[in-house]
């Protein structure tokens, strides 16, 4: 698309935001939300010279796979970290904004209910969904047809509706 660093800035300005909240949405975490955005766009300026003319659906799809290979690492990780001596955590001491740890403790609720989604409905609702890529759009990224994605995210949002209404309903509300 651009092989200009002031253009790939710019590039950067426009998609940045949409590529953060949808790293967000898939962990639930700000601040893994803010590494995932960075190796998009590192990907990208790799990759900048074969960037799809529909540069969101090419980008969410490449920071969804930044988080998959990342949870796939951590979770190397941690059968690693199970095979050695535990040792206590260290507790973050930071100063947390208290609408941030709300956003992610709400999000945990959801991304637990969107887990249990086939992995076809999950990619689906986030491009269309929580970034507002077109069905269109999300289609060409996905490669299948638009009403293939359209029944994906109805399905996706029924099931979720059944999901976070049984979630509630555990917990009281």
């Amino acid at each position: 698309m651009t092989t200009d660093p002031d253009g790939f800035g710019v590039l950067f300005d426009q998609y940045a935001r949409a590529v953060y909240n949808h790293c967000f949405r898939l962990t639930a975490s700000w601040a893994a939300a803010e590494d995932h955005l960075q190796a998009t766009f590192l990907i990208a300026w790799r990759k900048r010279d074969s960037m799809p003319d529909h540069v969101l659906p090419w980008l969410l799809t490449v920071a969804t796979n930044v988080v998959r290979n990342d949870r796939r690492g951590l979770l190397r990780r941690m059968r690693l970290v199970r095979r050695v001596a535990a040792t206590a955590p260290v507790p973050d001491h930071a100063d947390d904004v208290a609408g941030r740890v709300d956003d992610q403790r709400r999000m945990a609720v959801v991304l637990a209910a969107v887990e249990k989604l086939p992995r076809n409905q999950r990619e689906a609702l986030a491009l269309c969904v929580w970034s507002g890529v077109s069905y269109a759009d999300a289609a060409e990224a996905l490669g299948i047809t638009e009403s293939s994605v359209r029944a994906r995210v109805s399905k996706a949002k029924a099931r979720l509706a059944e999901l976070l209404s049984d979630e509630l309903v555990l917990e009281g509300r």
